[in-house]
C-alpha cells in the first residue's frame, strides 16, 4: 500500500463522513483548529492511500469508509512502519481512525470499530525543555513602560509563566475572563473544560499595564474581538502564530541562546511549581491535565526530594 499524493481529492463519498465528523468535533466537542486539522489530514490521508491499493489489486472490490475491515486499516499502518515513519505520527493516525470509527457507530452507520484493536509501535517520551528561574527572570527584564508592543509582549510571557497558559487558551482569553479581586482567571481548555487558575501580582500588574495602551489597537476592532485581551496592530485578536513569533523575538533580544516557544514557559511554570511544592496532584489542576499520568511526564519529577520524604514519612522506610 503506496503513500498517496497529497494534492489527490477524495471524492463525496469518502469526504462526507470526515466532513461530519470534523463538524462534530468543532460544535459539539469544542475542539481546536489545530486539532481539526489535524484529525482531517490524518482520515484524508488515510483514505486516499487505501483508494490507491484498491487500485492495484485486482478484483478488490470497492471500498468506503462503510465496509473497511481491520485488515485494511492495518495494511495502512504497516506501509508507514515500512516507511519509517515516526512512532508518534503513527499513534495519532490511529487515535483519529479509532475516533472517527467511533463517530460512525454512534450515528449508527456501522456496528463496528475497526481501528478499535490497531496496535502501534511505542514512541519514546522525551521530557520537555524548560528555562531555568534565572533565565525566566531575565526573559521578562526588559522595560515595556513606553512601547505598546513591549507592553502588550510583556504581559503575555509574564502570564504565560504565572499560570502555565497554553498558546490556545491564551489567546482566547477576554477581558472578562479576569477577576482582579481576587486574582483568579477563566480558562477554556481543550474540548473546551473550563478551569480556574492564579494569576500572580507581577503578571497582573503587566496586564494593567498593557490594557492602559490597548485602546490604540481598538478603534477597528470586530465585534467578536471586542472583549478579546490581546490584539495586534492589525486590530483583531492576536493569533497564535503571532505570539509564537514575538516570544521568539523577546528570546532573541534577551540573548537567550535556547529556541523559545510558548509551550516551554508553561512547562516551566509546572516544572518550577512542582520543585517547590512536591505537589503533583495541584499542578495537575492547574495545567488542566484529565490524567495525571500526563502530569508526570510533562514535568521534571525531583525523584531525590522525593525519597528523602519517604525516609522521613513512612513509618517502615528505615530501621531504627
Amino acid at each position: 500500500m503506496t503513500q498517496p499524493n497529497s494534492v489527490t481529492k477524495l471524492n463525496a463519498d469518502w469526504q462526507q463522513p470526515i466532513d461530519a465528523f470534523l463538524h462534530y468535533l468543532q460544535y459539539e466537542r469544542g475542539y481546536s483548529k489545530n486539532t481539526l486539522s489535524s484529525y482531517q489530514r490524518q482520515l484524508e490521508q488515510t483514505a486516499l492511500s487505501i483508494i490507491e491499493y484498491a487500485k492495484q489489486q485486482a478484483n478488490s472490490g470497492q471500498y468506503h469508509w462503510l465496509n473497511l475491515e481491520q485488515n485494511q486499516l492495518k495494511q495502512h499502518i504497516n506501509t508507514l512502519r515500512l516507511q519509517a515513519v515516526k512512532p508518534r505520527t503513527i499513534a495519532l493516525k490511529v487515535a483519529a481512525l479509532r475516533s472517527f470509527f467511533g463517530f460512525m457507530q454512534k450515528q449508527h452507520l456501522r456496528q463496528d470499530n475497526p481501528a478499535q484493536y490497531l496496535t502501534v509501535p511505542k514512541a519514546a517520551r522525551d521530557l520537555p525543555k524548560n528555562l531555568a528561574v534565572d533565565q525566566v527572570n531575565h526573559l521578562l527584564s526588559f522595560d515595556s513602560s513606553d512601547d505598546i508592543l513591549a507592553s502588550r509582549d510583556k504581559a503575555i510571557l509574564e502570564l504565560f509563566y504565572s499560570s502555565g497558559l497554553r498558546l490556545e487558551e491564551l489567546v482566547n482569553l477576554n477581558i472578562n475572563d479576569i477577576d482582579w479581586q481576587q486574582k483568579l482567571l477563566r480558562v477554556s481548555g481543550k474540548g473546551n473544560k473550563q478551569r480556574i487558575v492564579p494569576v500572580g501580582s507581577v503578571a497582573l500588574t503587566a496586564i494593567k499595564h498593557w490594557l492602559n495602551m490597548r485602546p490604540a489597537f481598538c478603534q477597528q476592532l470586530a465585534e467578536a474581538d471586542q472583549l478579546a485581551l490581546f490584539v495586534s496592530k492589525q486590530h483583531k485578536r492576536i493569533s497564535t502564530r503571532q505570539v509564537r513569533q514575538r516570544v521568539q523575538l523577546w528570546a532573541k533580544k534577551q540573548g537567550l541562546s535556547q529556541h523559545l516557544h510558548p509551550h516551554m514557559l508553561r512547562h516551566s511554570f509546572a516544572s518550577h511549581m512542582l520543585e517547590s511544592s512536591q505537589d503533583l496532584r495541584a499542578v495537575q489542576e492547574l495545567l488542566g491535565h484529565a490524567n495525571l499520568s500526563t502530569t508526570q511526564v510533562y514535568t521534571h519529577l525531583d525523584f531525590t526530594h522525593l525519597a528523602k520524604v519517604y525516609d522521613s514519612a513512612h513509618p517502615r522506610a528505615r530501621k531504627k
